[in-house]
């Protein structure tokens, strides 16, 4: 591969074979990453500083530290998160191989902010958190993702929820999401229970505005709609179909913010009639044994 002077002086961008394909790469760099053979792979090297931005990103974010610069370790002058996607809303970067490598949020609310999922744990990311003003939450979606959530929870004074179907991730959350009715867990944040993916999957829904999905539901850029994660169902595609079904007219949205997956934006009616939809083509999924390789990212 040879360096494009376009790129920087000392740079040759590449992707190792440490890749585990979680597709953060993909999201943050879409036009320079791309998908083969089972794990991530960089089109080209990047023309301009823009798309420079994009691959040091994606550097950041990447959980296997496998999008390499040729230039040696990653300066952290190049680091750009947390990264602003909404005036109230940042995606937080430097996803943890302790949770395949899933996307976490910092959402601010009148009360202080929420973190939703975690990034991978260190002092100074946690300090970096901190300083932003007060976390009065961490928010888990599900057991895939709790790893680091008691260390945050506890270095930036706030209360960790998780629901009791995955409560076992989790044994020692302050707080204790039960059921599968939704409930308003803060005035305008409210937490739906939504079992399928594991047993104790829940969204998490903000001012009707953020759905914070976990790995219940993304956007596919290969069938460009809402999706669920059938190929990877760790407890059961029938109860997920059923938490679909009995969040239709309750569920409303405008930003589909997953762990894994695309990120979407678009006008809630929009989202009610993809959700509509998607529970159609749900009724006609059957069990099968968990395929990576079958994700439609």
């Amino acid at each position: 591969m040879t360096t494009d002077p376009r790129s920087g002086p000392s740079e040759n961008w590449s992707v190792d074979d440490r890749c585990t394909n979680c597709d953060v790469a993909r999201q943050l760099a879409p036009g320079l990453v791309r998908e083969h053979a089972g794990r991530s792979e960089l089109v080209r090297q990047p023309r301009d500083e823009a798309e420079r931005r994009q691959l040091y990103a994606a550097a950041h974010a990447c959980p296997t530290r496998s999008i390499r610069t040729g230039a040696g370790p990653l300066d952290p002058a190049s680091d750009p998160f947390p990264l602003a996607l909404a005036d109230d809303l940042l995606l937080l970067g430097h996803n943890s191989r302790h949770t395949a490598g899933a996307n976490s949020y910092l959402c601010r609310r009148p009360a202080g902010r929420v973190m939703v999922d975690t990034p991978r744990y260190s002092e100074a990311l946690a300090a970096r958190y901190a300083a932003l003003g007060p976390v009065t939450d961490v928010l888990l979606t599900h057991r895939d993702h709790a790893r680091h959530g008691r260390a945050y929870a506890d270095r930036l004074g706030a209360r960790l929820w998780i629901h009791e179907g995955d409560l076992d991730a989790a044994p020692d959350a302050d707080r204790v999401l039960r059921g599968t009715a939704p409930v308003e867990i803060a005035p305008g944040l409210v937490a739906h229970p939504f079992p399928g993916h594991t047993r104790g999957s829940v969204l998490f829904v903000a001012e009707e505005r953020y759905c914070f999905s976990g790995d219940s539901l993304y956007w596919s850029r290969s069938t460009g709609d809402v999706e669920v994660q059938e190929a990877v169902t760790w407890y059961s595609i029938e109860e997920q179909t059923a938490s679909l079904e009995r969040s239709l007219g309750a569920l409303r949205f405008e930003w589909l913010l997953p762990g894994h997956g695309d990120r979407r934006r678009m006008p809630v009616e929009e989202a009610e009639r993809r959700l509509r939809a998607l529970a159609g083509r749900c009724r006609r999924l059957r069990p099968g044994p968990v395929d990576f390789t079958a994700v439609r990212w």
